[in-house]
């Protein structure tokens, strides 16, 4: 169809409108869409068409990394490079601007409209520069050879997860580049001590926090899926969606005929609608530690044990994170923070549960009843002499 008979197709208001637009002064051939912020002034060195000719110089700015993994709390650099073809003889002044897309916005399809939803994340020019919200004092460019615009992000916290654009801005052109920024860690279902499916949006989220993790995105929920992930109870995830990950195809879970992957409910009512939550942990600043003891705990003796040792009990993300990062293993079922009781595995082995490796649960039992302690360490508590083995 012609551009001409898709116009006349329009419904007359539409079409009204859309006529209206294309004759505004300076509008012709414009398509609303994504806008880099800066204000261009007009130059008139074109063919009449539209075009602007810019002596055959263009500028590129390219990655060589589409994405970049890192741990909380750890210093990263997410690569950006730019340079001209032909190579400049006299240099332009150059702009550059990170922004971001946090990843509990971001779907498998990125749409156009995404790209408004982007928050500045730095604005540099020559020596100067400004970094914005929760960014401020925590970036900067690395600037390790010409056109190196990398981005700098310290004490990576949790939430900085996202998609990042480089964009570089000389009076005459721009271009971009995105990279995307993911944590290490472990995607783990969390429910109510009450039973399954407790949890509207908001309170899935505070449990999440309140076991040092945050709601799992889409892409954390799916990594954790292509590594054997696989749970038959629906959770939130960090875009309002409910989903739930199944590698074995089976009866009340989807169904024996519906190939694995993730089973989506889609979005859901955040206040009204009840399920339980995916959580993300990931690396801890400090050591989780089965604490020896000669004999069994009920879960306020439990406590009382950790804060003796100068530690405190530990939250069920941090086990995990110890567990998948840095390779707890401990055949003794242990109290958390929750009042639930768990140990890790990560070599199988006969009388320490399943013959996969897991963090195994024994659930929320009566807190009476006694068991072991895992404890928690953190960086700021350690002295010479304190630190408990694994």
């Amino acid at each position: 169809m012609s551009f001409a008979a898709a116009m006349l197709s329009l419904p007359r208001p539409l079409l009204a409108t859309c006529v209206y637009l294309l004759l505004l002064p300076g509008c012709q051939g414009r398509i609303l869409g994504y806008t880099n912020g800066f204000h261009y002034q007009d130059i008139s060195n074109g063919n009449g068409h539209g075009e602007i000719y810019f002596n055959g110089i263009r500028l590129h700015v390219e990655s060589p990394q589409s994405s970049v993994s890192a741990t909380r709390g750890s210093t990263v650099t997410l690569p950006c490079h730019y340079h001209y073809e032909p190579e400049l003889t006299i240099p332009r002044k150059t702009r550059v601007k990170w922004s971001w897309l946090p990843a509990n916005t971001m779907t498998p399809q990125v749409s156009a409209d995404a790209f408004f939803k982007e928050t500045e994340v730095m604005v540099a020019m020559g020596s100067r520069h400004r970094s914005y919200g929760s960014f401020r004092g925590r970036v900067r460019l690395r600037r390790s050879a010409p056109g190196d615009m990398s981005l700098v992000i310290n004490e990576l916290q949790v939430n900085d997860t996202g998609r990042y654009r480089c964009e570089v801005i000389d009076g005459l052109e721009d271009d971009s580049v995105t990279v995307d920024l993911e944590l290490r860690g472990v995607v783990f279902p969390y429910y109510s001590q009450k039973g399954r499916y407790h949890y509207n949006f908001f309170r899935a989220q505070k449990e999440c926090q309140d076991q040092d993790a945050t709601l799992a995105t889409f892409e954390q929920l799916f990594t954790a899926w292509e590594e054997g992930l696989d749970w038959c109870n629906a959770g939130w995830l960090a875009d309002g969606t409910v989903q739930y990950p199944i590698t074995i195809p089976r009866d009340g879970c989807g169904g024996k005929n519906l190939a694995p992957g993730l089973r989506s409910y889609g979005q859901r009512d955040r206040v009204l609608h009840r399920y339980d939550a995916f959580c993300f942990a990931a690396s801890v600043k400090g050591t989780v530690y089965f604490l020896e003891n000669t004999t069994k705990l009920n879960f306020t003796e439990a406590i009382q044990a950790c804060s003796s040792d100068g530690s405190q009990i530990a939250k069920v993300g941090q086990l995990y994170a110890a567990w998948k990062l840095m390779g707890l293993d401990h055949c003794d079922a242990g109290w958390l923070a929750d009042g639930s009781v768990r140990y890790p595995i990560t070599k199988a082995r006969a009388n320490c549960g399943p013959s996969q490796p897991g963090v195994r649960s024994f659930g929320f039992p009566p807190q009476y009843l006694k068991f072991g302690v895992y404890c928690y360490r953190s960086m700021l508590c350690f002295n010479a002499g304190q630190i408990k083995p694994y």
